[in-house]
């Protein structure tokens, strides 16, 4: 760990922490445009994944996530656990695009799940919460039969307003971002780095060099690496 690269940690009061799928996949969740992701081997995953599948085939739906998208058995890893220390010293917040629940479990306080969640789920009929643990038995709800479904956001489906206005208002008010595990090429999220403080430094750690198209310190390096050296 380079001391300066230390030193903008040390000094920043609003981090904000933009993220995806490369913070999970030391956990154990594959990513999903890698030559081993999700979308490589499956051609319809983004049918799959869509509003218009769980509405005109649910049962096609429900397999395809339970079988694809859950891995309740996955830990939190150090990139987890260092920056949920630093929500928990309220000086970072989280954006992340993973719906994983692993931040959760790390136990980050300051955190926008901007894809939602597939550990939260809900019943389309009564809008009622339901345990995870029920809909990966059974996809209907035992209180009215509906059908469950997870709160995450589906192809097709618009964001949750809130999420954008915290993720936008955390941008605003960050003196350094640091985005990691994330080509930064899905929208709306990839669109957050125009609503940054012009004067928050950008720290990109990724294995993949980035272009993002704003003055960026890239650390092109394996993010476990970066964040078991990073002091918190």
């Amino acid at each position: 760990m380079e001391a300066r690269l230390q030193k903008l940690f040390d000094d920043a009061t609003h981090i904000v922490f933009l993220t995806g799928a490369g913070v999970s996949t030391p956990s154990g969740i594959p990513d999903y445009r890698s030559k081993n992701g999700l979308y490589t081997g499956h051609h319809n995953a983004e049918y799959y994944l869509s509003h218009a599948c769980l509405a005109k085939e649910p049962e096609t739906f429900y397999q395809y996530v339970k079988q694809n998208l859950y891995y309740p058995d996955a830990k939190p890893n150090v990139i987890h656990q260092k920056q949920a220390a630093l929500t928990q010293q309220n000086r970072a917040t989280v954006v992340t695009q993973n719906i994983d629940n692993l931040y959760r479990e790390a136990g980050c306080q300051h955190l926008v799940e901007f894809h939602g969640n597939l550990y939260k789920v809900y019943c389309q009929v009564c809008g009622q919460p339901a345990d995870w643990h029920d809909y990966l038995k059974d996809p209907h709800h035992e209180v009215d039969g509906g059908w469950l479904r997870p709160d995450v956001v589906l192809y097709d489906e618009g964001l949750n307003a809130t999420n954008i206005q915290r993720a936008v208002g955390a941008m605003a008010a960050a003196d350094l971002v640091v985005i990691v595990g994330t080509s930064m090429r899905v929208y709306l999220f990839a669109g957050l780095l125009n609503y940054r403080n012009a004067k928050a430094p950008v720290v990109v750690i990724n294995q993949e060099k980035l272009d993002l198209g704003v003055p960026i310190e890239m650390v092109q390096a394996d993010a476990t690496s970066f964040f078991n050296e990073l002091q918190v």
